[in-house]
């Protein structure tokens, strides 16, 4: 069974994000970019079904700018074994991206698509969904435990009130929670060997998907810096406060 990994290219996360001076977005200029955490899960959890014999091929794709290359290589030295780039400089927005990768899921047929659960830079938690939708497929969102029997995939997922187990049939989409798995480190052998692995270079327009953008951002800001504490000298003072200075009470 061929699996099919999506991976976007966000700040790291440990980068202080600064927004730029017109407001208009974050910053990302001289700024250290990797693959989104939850999307290197996706592709542990696809390199693991492999070395269980239950996938036969893990294909990893990503949208976005040329530099998307980089993210594209470090999943390649993970365990994938080919990639592909539909490059654009378009602000891409999940609609956008889950009609190409529709494109991409019937040029390629996978019988799974594994993806983050969201990304960290917008934290839609939009693409796996709309992406079943569009393709008719069952999804099985927030899996911490996936097991594949035949033409069925059995997910445990990560709810509010706790865990919720779920059988669906395959193909079909599944985006990945933390506790799914621990990434492995990438060695040096294997960074070597993605350099010789195919990268596929496609446009949206081959692929027939119009991805200009349905919302327009009109301002970001930084949030507003919280006022600093106080101490109090007792119980009976710190209800004062509250009764009088917060209004809680």
């Amino acid at each position: 069974m061929k699996v099919l990994v999506a991976i976007k290219r966000v700040v790291d996360f440990n980068v202080k994000v600064r927004v730029k001076a017109d407001g208009s977005g974050v910053e990302t200029a001289n700024v250290k970019m990797s693959m989104n955490p939850f999307d290197e899960i996706a592709v542990e959890e696809a390199v693991r079904l492999k070395e269980a014999g239950t996938a036969t091929e893990i294909v990893v794709v990503s949208c976005g700018v040329q530099a998307c290359q980089e993210t594209l290589r470090t999943a390649l030295a993970i365990g994938a074994d080919r990639a592909i780039l539909v490059e654009t400089q378009a602000e891409l927005q999940p609609l956008a991206v889950a009609k190409l990768l529709k494109a991409v899921c019937l040029k390629e047929n996978p019988g799974l698509v594994i993806l983050g659960k969201q990304a960290i830079d917008d934290d839609s938690n939009q693409t796996g969904q709309m992406l079943s939708a569009l393709m008719g497929w069952a999804q099985a969102t927030f899996a911490s435990k996936l097991k594949l029997e035949g033409e069925k995939a059995h997910v445990t997922r990560e709810v509010d009130g706790g865990l919720e187990t779920i059988s669906i049939k395959l193909p079909a989409v599944i985006t990945t929670d933390l506790r799914l798995n621990e990434p492995r480190y990438v060695t040096l052998p294997n960074i070597m060997k993605a350099k010789k692995k195919t990268l596929e270079n496609l446009k949206p327009e081959a692929l027939g998907v119009d991805v200009s953008p349905r919302l327009s951002t009109l301002k970001v800001v930084e949030p507003s810096k919280r006022k600093a504490g106080m101490k109090v000298a007792d119980a009976k003072a710190l209800v004062d406060k509250l009764r009088n200075d917060a209004k809680v009470l």
